[in-house]
């Protein structure tokens, strides 16, 4: 499916399969281009721009990561407590 996206004051028609989502996410690119606009050519304000979209990627990748692991580490306990017979379980 062909989606108009507008970014940075041009019109870019893009093939996409998740037409839902792409408005929103060239929205977003563009107010990060806004934001980091006053850097100088139009390469520069891209590069920092996907600079600063892959960091606040990264901070949420690993904010992800440590809520996984977290909850794996639950899982295990419960599994724990249940393959003991689950008599932990019945006094709480």
């Amino acid at each position: 499916m062909k989606v108009q996206i507008s970014i940075r004051g041009r019109t870019y028609t893009v093939r996409s399969d998740q037409d839902d989502d792409l408005p929103a996410i060239a929205a977003y690119v563009d107010r990060k281009m806004a934001e980091t606009a006053k850097a100088g050519d139009d390469y520069t304000v891209a590069m920092l721009a996907a600079l600063n979209i892959a960091s606040e990627f990264e901070r949420f990748r690993r904010s992800v990561e440590a809520e996984l692991a977290a909850v794996h580490r639950e899982i295990a306990s419960v599994a724990v407590v249940l393959e003991s017979g689950g008599d932990d379980v019945s006094q709480a």
